[in-house]
């Protein structure tokens, strides 16, 4: 067992004390933080002092901070809990629900909820003592008759915005989501009693068997079969709360039984293209998940979109396009690999399939404009564009399927380009 010198601390050490409370925030806002890695952080701010703020930042950051994902609830948490001297009374404006036109309206940043729950920890901050009691008890009488419910304020909340608690309701939500498709209408032919065409063949039949004489014409409709569902989800860095959430909805959607989809296929891209479909065929969803996470090598890392387009065009898609599939694109389109290969892989993939959706996150912004080189590569090869930050806008997806001729936010872009 590796053994410790003992710190030069003072008889009081406050700051060591300081350091555990703040590796214990950590810890509930998600961090997996032991107290091995407590006892490093202590030592290496002995060794490198505590003159500079800065340095202070970087050397609990390089001791707390083991994955990607964990850098931007750090940031936070350290901001909250280190350099905001009014943290409690921010954390408590967050936590609150805001009044519109009585508090400040501001968006939460990303993981700002998770880090002020994670401090706040079921605490109420402290009123001072000098606080003159009202002689009168006050009530206030609010109608919320027709406000807005907090299952329909998740539905349009976006994804990085949310707290710990919320993307887990926000899982149960995704989780009785439906797809539904249209069928489509085959070469194939079936008897029936009602159809608009005829069938002389089997008519011809039928008259042989009662000697020539024509009694009733057969009919025959075309038959009704489901088409495929193609997903291609960017798991790089900037998209990875969005395809943890996505996945999510995908798992729902192939292991749901009467949707109408025939097949649902599932890849993950992001330096490199990776086939997860037979992860997300399993029963339970976090295990389906931890199987496609530990599939896909390149999760959180850099974004080669037209290579990897490249590799399904070339690999898979007359595997898994036939039959009219549908095909769903989700990333944000910011690549800075050649724009001409990428414009020319999503053409060819448009070509392939029946239909092709693009969902990108960036359109929850208002003032969103396809300035990006590879979203405006992207843009006139698809068949609708449309935003995919919430629960709400993932609902909106059973409208673009039903209505072929939905282009979603294509032609408004299009214009500014």
């Amino acid at each position: 067992m590796a053994e410790y010198a003992p710190l030069d601390l003072p008889d009081t050490p406050q700051l060591s004390r300081n350091i555990t409370w703040f590796a214990r925030a950590l810890r509930k806002a998600g961090l997996a933080i032991g107290p091995g890695q407590v006892a490093e952080a202590i030592r290496a701010v002995v060794a490198t002092g505590f003159t500079s703020r800065e340095d202070f930042f970087y050397t609990l950051r390089a001791c707390f901070c083991s994955r990607p994902e964990h850098l931007t609830v750090f940031a936070q948490v350290f901001r909250l809990y280190w350099r905001d001297p009014r943290y409690m009374e921010h954390m408590m404006a967050m936590m609150l629900p805001a009044v519109r036109g009585v508090q400040e309206e501001r968006r939460a940043r990303p993981a700002e909820k998770r880090a002020a729950e994670a401090l706040l920890d079921g605490a109420t901050p402290d009123l001072p003592e000098t606080l003159p009691e009202p002689e009168e008890e006050l009530k206030i009488e609010v109608d919320a008759s027709r406000t807005i419910s907090g299952q329909e304020r998740l539905r349009t909340l976006d994804f990085e915005q949310m707290s710990t608690e919320e993307m887990v309701q926000a899982k149960r939500m995704l989780a009785r989501l439906t797809l539904p498709v249209p069928p489509l209408a085959s070469r194939r032919l079936r008897a029936t009693s009602a159809g608009r065409r005829y069938d002389a063949r089997r008519t011809l039949r039928l008259a042989l068997r009662r000697g020539g004489e024509i009694r009733d014409l057969a009919r025959v409709e075309p038959r009704l079969r489901w088409p495929n569902l193609v997903v291609l989800c960017d798991i790089s860095g900037s998209m990875s709360q969005y395809s943890r959430m996505v996945l999510h909805f995908l798992h729902a959607v192939s292991n749901a039984k009467g949707q109408g989809w025939a097949q649902v296929h599932a890849f993950t891209f992001g330096t490199r293209l990776t086939n997860i479909t037979r992860h997300l065929r399993g029963r339970d969803v976090d295990a389906a998940l931890a199987a496609a996470g530990a599939e896909a090598q390149d999760w959180e890392g850099g974004t080669r979109i037209g290579a990897c387009l490249r590799a399904f065009n070339r690999d898979w898609s007359r595997r898994v396009l036939g039959q009219g599939a549908v095909v769903l694109l989700i990333t944000d389109g910011l690549d800075r690999d050649d724009p001409d290969q990428l414009a020319r892989e999503t053409e060819r993939l448009q070509l392939s399939c029946r239909r092709l959706i693009w969902l990108n996150p960036l359109l929850r912004w208002e003032g969103f404009a396809p300035k990006a080189r590879g979203i405006a590569a992207m843009l006139p090869h698809v068949d609708s564009f449309r935003a995919g930050h919430s629960i709400a806008s993932l609902e909106a997806l059973a409208t673009a399927l039903s209505r072929p001729d939905d282009p979603g936010e294509k032609a408004r872009l299009l214009a500014r380009l």
